[in-house]
C-alpha cells in the first residue's frame, strides 16, 4: 500500500470522526472575550471616543493576522521536524535488518569452528609434559649438587664464613626459582603452568634451603647483636653482616619492582620475599642495647644501689657511643645512621625503663637521684647535650624520659618521703628538747649572751638542708619541700607549746622540781625567735607558690610561733608574780605604811628577773621588762584597790600619798637603771601610782571632781568602781561629793583612743564586804 493512500485513508477517518473541542480552549475563549469586553469598555466609555473605533479596528485586524502567520509558521516547523523524525526511523530499522543478517552468518561460521578446537587438547597436553621434561633434563646437574651445596653451606655459617654461606645461598635459591619458573612456563603462554604437586616436590627438595636461611639469619642476628663487643677486637664479622643485609635489601627491592612492573604483575614473590633484614638489623641492634642496659649494674638496681646503677647506664652509653661513632658508624653505609638509631634505641629502653623505676616504693634519696639523672645528668654536655650528639638526634623529639605527669607524681612522692623524715627528727629533736628542760644545770649561751637550746639549730638546718637539696632539683621542687617544712614546722609549734603549757603546770605542782624553770622559759623564747628568723628566711626563698595542700599554710608557722612566745612570756610574768606575791601581800597595808622594806624588796626581786632577761634576744628581751613594769604596776594598784589600808585622818593621807610617791619614783628609778622605757604605749604605768598618790593628797574632797576629771582623760578605762575604792581609802568623802564624781563619771565615759593600752581594765576590785539589809527583814 503505497503512502498516498494511507493517507487517503486517515484523511477519510478525520472526516467521519467528530471533533472533539478541548475545555481548556473553550476557557481561554471566554477569558479573551471577556478581556476584550472590559477593554472595549474601557476605551469607548464616552460617545466622542466612537470616532476612533476604525483606527482600533484595523489595529486589531493587523496584530490578529500577525498572530495567525507566527502561528502557522510555528505549526509547519513542527510538521516538518516530525517528518524529518520518522524518515530516521525507517533508515534504522533498515540497518537492524542488515545487521541481524550477519550476526546470524556469524553465529554459523562459530559453531563450525568450536568443534575442530577440540581435537587441539591433546596436543597442548603433550607440549607441556614436554616443556616439564626438558626443564627437568635441563637442570639435572644442578640438581645432583644441591644437597652437597647446602651441607657445605652450613659448615660455611658454623664457621661463621657469612659473606661465602651467603653466596651459595642466593645460587641456591637462584637453582629454584629457575626450576619453578621453567615447570610454570613462559609469562602469557596458554598452558596450565606449574600444578601444587610439583611445586610442592620441588619446595620438598629444596627444603634445605629454607633452613640454611634460618640458620644464616640466626649468626647474622647474633654477630649484630654482639657488635658492639665484637668491633672493638675484630670488625670484619660485623662488615660481613651488613654487607649480608644489604644484598638481601637489594634482593627484595628487584623482587618487588619486577611484580610491580606490567610484564610481571602476576609473577608470584619467591618464597620467604621480601625478607626486610634492614629493619630486622636495627630491630636485632635495639634489642641488644637494651639486653646491655638492663644487664649493667655493679649493684641491685632496686634499693640503695638504684644510684650506682643509673651511674652505670651513664658510663654504659656513653662508652657505647663511643664505639658506635669512632667504630660501628664506619662499617655500615652513610644512609643508615647508626649514631642517630642508637641514640633513638637508648631513649626508647630508658622510657621505659625509668617509667618501670618510677612505679617502685622508692625512698627519698633514690627519687632524687633519678630525678637528677633525669632533670640534669641525661640532658647535661656529660651525656646527651654533647654537641656531637645533639647534631645527630634532637632528643625533645622523642619526648621526655618521664612525662610531666610521672614527674609531678615523682617530686610528690619525694616531699612525701622528706615529710615523713623531717617529722620524724622534729619529734626527736622535741624529745630531746624536754629532757633537756629537766637538766639540773642552766641552759647553753651563745655567742651573743642568749640562753638557747639545740632544738632551733637542728630544725633550721634540717630545713634549709631539705631545700638545698631540693634546689638541685628545681625550684619548684625547692618551693614545695620549703612549703612541706613550714607545715610541718607549725605542727611541731603546737606541740612545742603544748609542752611550754604542761611545763608550767607541773612547775605549779612543784614549785623546787626545777630550778632553772625561768632559765629555759627563757631559752624557749629565744629559741622562737631564731626559728622566726630561719622562717622568714625559708619563706623569702619562695619564688612560686605551687598549687597543693601546703600552700595554704604560708604563713601559719609566723602564728604559731607567736602563740608559743606569748604562752612562754605569761609564765614568765606568773613566775614573777609568783616571786612578788609575799612582798605585794604586804603593800599598801599598815606594815607597808609603818615599815619601808616592801618596796625595795620589790625591787630587788625585779632586778633579778630583769638580769635573767637579758639573756633572750630581742625584740622579747624589752618586751619582757616593760611586761616586768607593766605587772607591778597593775599589782601596785590592784593591792591599792583592795583597800588594805583606809585612812582615818589628813597626816595618814598625807602619809599614805607621800609613801606612795616615794615608790613610784623608786620603782621608776629601777626600772630605768634596768633599761626599761617607762611608757608603753601612750601610757605611763609608773606614773599612774604619782596620779593616784595627788588624788589621795588633795585637801579640800569637793575639788576631787576636777583631779578625778584629769584622771579620767589620761587613763579612760576607769570605771566607777575604781573610782569608788579610791574614795572609800581616802575615807574622808562625803556622799554628796561622791555622788557627785560617780554621776561626772558616768555621764562622761570617754571612749579609747587609738593605741591604748587599757590598765585598769586588768584590776578587777573586789566586792564590798558591808552587808547590805533590806528594812522588812531581819538581818542574820
Amino acid at each position: 500500500m503505497s503512502d498516498g493512500d494511507t493517507n487517503g485513508r486517515d484523511n477519510h477517518e478525520d472526516a467521519l470522526v467528530p471533533v472533539e473541542v478541548w475545555p481548556e480552549l473553550e476557557r481561554a475563549e471566554c477569558l479573551a472575550r471577556g478581556a476584550a469586553l472590559k477593554w472595549a469598555s474601557g476605551v469607548f466609555c464616552r460617545p466622542e471616543h466612537l470616532e476612533r473605533l476604525g483606527q482600533y479596528r484595523k489595529r486589531e485586524s493587523q496584530r490578529t493576522a500577525s498572530i495567525h502567520s507566527r502561528l502557522k509558521s510555528v505549526v509547519q516547523s513542527y510538521l516538518e521536524g516530525v517528518d524529518w523524525g520518522l524518515g530516521q526511523l525507517r533508515e534504522a530499522r533498515a540497518e537492524l535488518r542488515e545487521v541481524s543478517r550477519d550476526m546470524h552468518k556469524v553465529n554459523l561460521e562459530s559453531r563450525k569452528n568450536s568443534e575442530e578446537v577440540t581435537t587441539l587438547e591433546t596436543l597442548r597436553e603433550v607440549s607441556v609434559n614436554h616443556r616439564q621434561l626438558l626443564a627437568a633434563v635441563s637442570n639435572l646437574p644442578r640438581l645432583y649438587k644441591v644437597r652437597s651445596m647446602v651441607l657445605e653451606t652450613e659448615r660455611l655459617v658454623e664457621s661463621r664464613r657469612l659473606l661465602e654461606a651467603h653466596a651459595r645461598l642466593m645460587e641456591l635459591e637462584r637453582w629454584q626459582d629457575e626450576v619453578l619458573l621453567q615447570l610454570q612456563g613462559p609469562r602469557g603462554s596458554s598452558g596450565t603452568g606449574l600444578t601444587s604437586e610439583n611445586e610442592e616436590l620441588v619446595r620438598n627438595y629444596f627444603s634445605g634451603v629454607g633452613r640454611l636461611v634460618d640458620a644464616l639469619a640466626k649468626e647474622l642476628w647474633a654477630v649484630v647483636g654482639s657488635g658492639l663487643t665484637l668491633c672493638r677486637q675484630n670488625p670484619t664479622p660485623f662488615v660481613s653482616a651488613v654487607r649480608i643485609v644489604e644484598r638481601e635489601e637489594a634482593l627484595d627491592q628487584f623482587f618487588l619492582e619486577e611484580r610491580r612492573s606490567t610484564l610481571g604483575h602476576n609473577t608470584p614473590m619467591p618464597s620467604g620475599r621480601p625478607r626486610c633484614w634492614r629493619d630486622r638489623f636495627f630491630k636485632v641492634m635495639e634489642e641488644a642495647v637494651s639486653a646491655r642496659f638492663r644487664s649493667v649494674s655493679y649493684l641491685h638496681t632496686q634499693g640503695p644501689g638504684l644510684a650506682s646503677h643509673l651511674s652505670a647506664l651513664q658510663h654504659c652509653i656513653m662508652g657505647d657511643l663511643s664505639t658506635v661513632r669512632h667504630v660501628l658508624e664506619q662499617c655500615v653505609p652513610a644512609h643508615y645512621r647508626l649514631t642517630r638509631a642508637y641514640l633513638r634505641s637508648c631513649h626508647q629502653f630508658l622510657q621505659t625503663h625509668l617509667g618501670l623505676v618510677s612505679g617502685w616504693e622508692l625512698e627519698g634519696g633514690e627519687i632524687f637521684a633519678v630525678l637528677n639523672w633525669v632533670l640534669h645528668i641525661y640532658n647535661s654536655s656529660e651525656m646527651m647535650g654533647e654537641p656531637a650528639l645533639v647534631a645527630e638526634l634532637d632528643i625533645e623529639d622523642l619526648g621526655p624520659l618521664i612525662s610531666q605527669e610521672g614527674l609531678e607524681q615523682l617530686q610528690n612522692k619525694y616531699v612525701q618521703k622528706v615529710r615523713k623524715s623531717v617529722s620524724e627528727w622534729m619529734h626527736k629533736a622535741l624529745e630531746v628538747e624536754l629532757t633537756d628542760w629537766q637538766r639540773d644545770q642552766e641552759p647553753d649561751i651563745d655567742h651573743e649572751g642568749c640562753y638557747h637550746t639545740s632544738l632551733p639549730t637542728i630544725i633550721t638546718q634540717m630545713l634549709e638542708e631539705n631545700a638545698r637539696v631540693a634546689l638541685r632539683i628545681s625550684e619548684a621542687l625547692r618551693d614545695q619541700t620549703i612549703q612541706m617544712g613550714l607545715y610541718e614546722m607549725e605542727n611541731l609549734l603546737s606541740r612545742f607549746r603544748d609542752a611550754i603549757i604542761e611545763f608550767g603546770k607541773e612547775h605549779r605542782r612543784d614549785p623546787n622540781i626545777n630550778k632553772f624553770y625561768l632559765h629555759y622559759l627563757l631559752a624557749c623564747i629565744s629559741n622562737c625567735i631564731i626559728l622566726k628568723t630561719s622562717t622568714e628566711s625559708l619563706q623569702q626563698q619562695l619564688c612560686s607558690f605551687p598549687s597543693n595542700r601546703y600552700s595554704r599554710i604560708s604563713l601559719g608557722p609566723l602564728a604559731a610561733l607567736d602563740r608559743a612566745v606569748r604562752k612562754a612570756c605569761r609564765l614568765v610574768m606568773d613566775h614573777l608574780l609568783f616571786d612578788l606575791q609575799p612582798h605585794l601581800q604586804e603593800l599598801l597595808s599598815r606594815t607597808w605604811l609603818d615599815q619601808g622594806d616592801v618596796t625595795p624588796n620589790m625591787c630587788g626581786v625585779l632586778e633579778r628577773h630583769c638580769e635573767l632577761y637579758n639573756r633572750v634576744r630581742e625584740p622579747c628581751r624589752q618586751r619582757l621588762k616593760e611586761e616586768c613594769q607593766w605587772l607591778t604596776v597593775v599589782e601596785y594598784v590592784r593591792a591599792l584597790m583592795q583597800k588594805r589600808l583606809v585612812c582615818r585622818s589628813n597626816d595618814e593621807r598625807n602619809q599614805l600619798a607621800q609613801r606612795m610617791s616615794q615608790d613610784a619614783q623608786q620603782l621608776r628609778d629601777h626600772l630605768q637603771s634596768m633599761e626599761i622605757d617607762g611608757t608603753i604605749g601612750e601610757v605611763n604605768p609608773t606614773a599612774l601610782i604619782l596620779a593616784l598618790a595627788d588624788i589621795i593628797h588633795v585637801k579640800d574632797p569637793s575639788m576631787l571632781i576636777l583631779d578625778i576629771s584629769g584622771l579620767v582623760a589620761k587613763y579612760p578605762d576607769i570605771n566607777e568602781e575604781h573610782v569608788s575604792a579610791l574614795l572609800d581609802v581616802r575615807g574622808d568623802v562625803p556622799k554628796d561629793v561622791r555622788k557627785s564624781v560617780l554621776d561626772f563619771l558616768e555621764k562622761n565615759a570617754p571612749p579609747l583612743p587609738p593605741g591604748y593600752r587599757p590598765i585598769f581594765t586588768e584590776i578587777l576590785v573586789p566586792s564590798s564586804s558591808i552587808q547590805f539589809c533590806l528594812p522588812t527583814a531581819k538581818c542574820t
